[in-house]
């Protein structure tokens, strides 16, 4: 095998190393530190990291530190809803759905977005439409505001700083000490609502899905029309969307 070819061997498993260590991080990480974490020259890490942003698959954040960008998100969104637990994963949401009559779903978080990755819709005539795939709020979604439940004070502050807080309907919180009292009191439930806070005439609400250490991995939602079920009404469903929780969970680390 020519140096060339062992070089560009090296190199493709450098990226994947790389791309990686980003995506399994707590945190966002620094070129210096991928080339303390991987044993990777800092040159060549810069190298590298100059190519995969170029590409989209990563970008710096507001302070600089490196995290996942679109292609990447694609490509993880990609592999979740094509693995062989998309059967499994699908008849778990289609029972939950056919159960509360309501559409269900799941949402992953992506930067200052939710990502819907799943869905089961119900046979209604009045459906409110909100494919897989779609990009919404993290500050006044159901899942949104789960995720941001379930992160330390300082990251959370981190990530509304950084956003604007849009008056999406006439009940969207948009005073950042208000959001935070809801956010510590989800803390405490693990129940995200959504009282008509991101679309007018739409409730939801949203269980977390964890892994096996108690991380939440997705969200799982349940939302509605107003003019079939209120906020309260769906809350009584709470019990079946937790159950259905834990056996999306349960396949995740089948997955794994």
């Amino acid at each position: 095998m020519s140096t060339q070819r062992r070089e560009k061997g090296s190199n493709i498993a450098r990226v994947l190393e790389i791309i990686e260590a980003i995506s399994k991080a707590e945190h966002p990480l620094s070129a210096a530190d991928l080339s303390v974490l991987l044993n990777i020259p800092k040159p060549s890490v810069h190298r590298l990291l100059q190519q995969l942003e170029s590409e989209g698959f990563l970008q710096t954040n507001m302070r600089g530190l490196l995290v996942p960008a679109d292609r990447l998100h694609d490509i993880a969104l990609g592999i979740i809803y094509s693995s062989r637990f998309k059967a499994q994963r699908q008849a778990i949401l289609q029972h939950l759905a056919e159960k509360i009559g309501e559409t269900c779903g799941l949402a992953i978080p992506s930067g200052t977005d939710m990502i819907y990755y799943d869905r089961a819709q119900t046979n209604w005539p009045l459906q409110i439409h909100l494919p897989v795939g779609i990009h919404t709020p993290i500050c006044c979604t159901a899942s949104g505001k789960l995720y941001l439940s379930s992160l330390s004070k300082e990251r959370r502050q981190r990530i509304l700083g950084s956003i604007p807080m849009k008056q999406y309907t006439r009940n969207t919180k948009t005073d950042p000490a208000r959001l935070e009292n809801e956010l510590l009191y989800i803390q405490k439930t693990d129940i995200g609502t959504d009282d008509e806070e991101f679309i007018d005439g739409m409730v939801a609400i949203s269980v977390p899905v964890k892994d096996s250490q108690g991380r939440l991995i997705a969200c799982l939602f349940c939302h509605a029309p107003v003019i079939r079920k209120n906020l309260d009404e769906l809350m009584h469903f709470i019990p079946e969307l937790r159950a259905a929780a834990v056996e999306v969970g349960n396949l995740a680390e089948e997955e794994d």
